[in-house]
Formats: C-alpha cells, sequence, structure tokens
C-alpha cells in the first residue's frame, strides 16, 4: 500500500482542489495506493479519501495559515501511519506516474524537490516530498520548544527544514516543475507563447498565483499594475490533467 497525505486547513483551497488530487493519484499509478488528508473540515471531500485531524503544532497566530503548519508532519506520530509516505501540495498538477517517488533511492529517510529558485543551496522545495514517519523528529521537536526563535532566523518552513535535517535527497531534475519558474514563458513572451509541458513531467507545482485553474482559463489574480507582467495564456494540457 502508497501512502499519499495532503494538507488542507482554512478556505485557500476548497475540497475540489482535494478531491482533484485524488483522482490524479489513481490515474496515475499501478499499485495500490491510498490519500490521506488531514484537515481541519472534511466538508465535501470524497468518501473515498481517509481524512485526519491536522497534526498539532504550536503556532503563533502571525503564521497559523501559512505552510510553517507542515511542521507537524515531522511529529513522532501521524495518526497510526508508518514507514515512508508521499506528501502532495493541494495546488500540484500530477501529469505521471507517481510510482518511482516511491521507488527511489529507498534508503533515503528525505527526498524533496531541489527549490527552482535555489538551485545549489540545498534547499528543497516541499510541494512534494517523501519522508519517514517518525524520523527526524528533531524538525517538530525544536520548533515546538522556541518557535519564535525559529521564526526569526528562518524566512519559511521549507528552509527550516533544509538548514535543520541531516539527510536530504533530491528528486531527480525535471520530474517536477514550477508552472511560475521553470514552464512559463519569461516577459514579454508569456503574452504571446503558452508554457509547454516536457517529456517525463511527473508533477507541475502552481507555488502563490496562479492557480492551476487560473492558469488553465487564461487569468492570473494580481493587482491592476502588476498585470503589465503577470499574464498567462490559456494552458490546455492543464485541464487534460487536472481533474
Amino acid at each position: 500500500m502508497q501512502t499519499v497525505i495532503c494538507a488542507k486547513w482554512g478556505t485557500r483551497y476548497p475540497p475540489h482542489y482535494v478531491n482533484c488530487l485524488w483522482s490524479m493519484i489513481s490515474r496515475n499509478t499501478r499499485r495500490e495506493t491510498r490519500l490521506i488528508c488531514y484537515t481541519d473540515d472534511p466538508t465535501g471531500i470524497d468518501v473515498a479519501i481517509i481524512t485526519q485531524p491536522l497534526p498539532e503544532v504550536s503556532l503563533p497566530a502571525r503564521v497559523a495559515n501559512l505552510p510553517w503548519r507542515k511542521i507537524g508532519f515531522w511529529a513522532p506520530d501521524l495518526g497510526g501511519i508508518s514507514g515512508d509516505v508521499l506528501f502532495m501540495d493541494l495546488d500540484v498538477v500530477v501529469t505521471g506516474s507517481i510510482d518511482e517517488f516511491f521507488d527511489y533511492e529507498p534508503n533515503s529517510t528525505f527526498c524533496v524537490i531541489e527549490n527552482w529558485t535555489q538551485k545549489g543551496s540545498g534547499i528543497g522545495n516541499t510541494s512534494v516530498y517523501r519522508f519517514r514517519v517518525g524520523s527526524h523528529t528533531y524538525i517538530y521537536e525544536n520548533f515546538q520548544r522556541n518557535p519564535e526563535a525559529i521564526l526569526s532566523k528562518f524566512p519559511n518552513s521549507q528552509t527550516y527544514i533544509s538548514r535543520t535535517i541531516k539527510e536530504k535527497t533530491f528528486w531527480p531534475e525535471g520530474w517536477c516543475h514550477s508552472f511560475k519558474h521553470t514552464l512559463l514563458p519569461r516577459w514579454p513572451m508569456n503574452f504571446l507563447r503558452t508554457a509547454e509541458l516536457p517529456p517525463n513531467t511527473k508533477v507541475v507545482a502552481f507555488t502563490g498565483r496562479p492557480d492551476p485553474d487560473e492558469a488553465r482559463d487564461g487569468t492570473w489574480e494580481a493587482s491592476w499594475y502588476k498585470k503589465i507582467y503577470k499574464h498567462v495564456r490559456p494552458t490546455s494540457w492543464i485541464a487534460e490533467h487536472w481533474r
């Protein structure tokens, strides 16, 4: 049994995103696989998806709805699950088989994307990562002891994890792409050309804006003065996969 997990809190992403993730996972595996969604509100989530409460973690109110909440997944216990699990953010589009994510470097306890905007700096992007439940619990425990010290030292949770963890393996180049940073043509070509999907891509992450549905439809929510450069053409391959 392969286990994929995701997290949903607040109102940023509706339950459709969870259901869509499950649909994409189901189409892109040949193995028995389950999706567990850790959430503060299971309303509207497909009954085929297992739901559990979000892991407890000490979070100051100002970051309670930010990705710092994912530090809870490094707790010693995650509601009884064990072994290697694959975490996926809700704002990803699965475009290829996920099975290799479980097979790659089987002895590694943490496999992650090398952050597209910080190549060579050792920083992982936690849109898609595999980890061994109960390993590296010091990431969670250190944060629990003094969250303010860590928040003042690190700009975001993935930098904290990358600088703290004692073992790290990056996925092969080309498995995971950022729509905004690696696929979207640079300005001004983004007004003229549509983002292309490279062959052998397994996951496309939509960090920040645009979201998958926005890029699919050719819209980008932004301030009026930023629309001078924040533009995306309707992208048909998203509709093919994000469903």
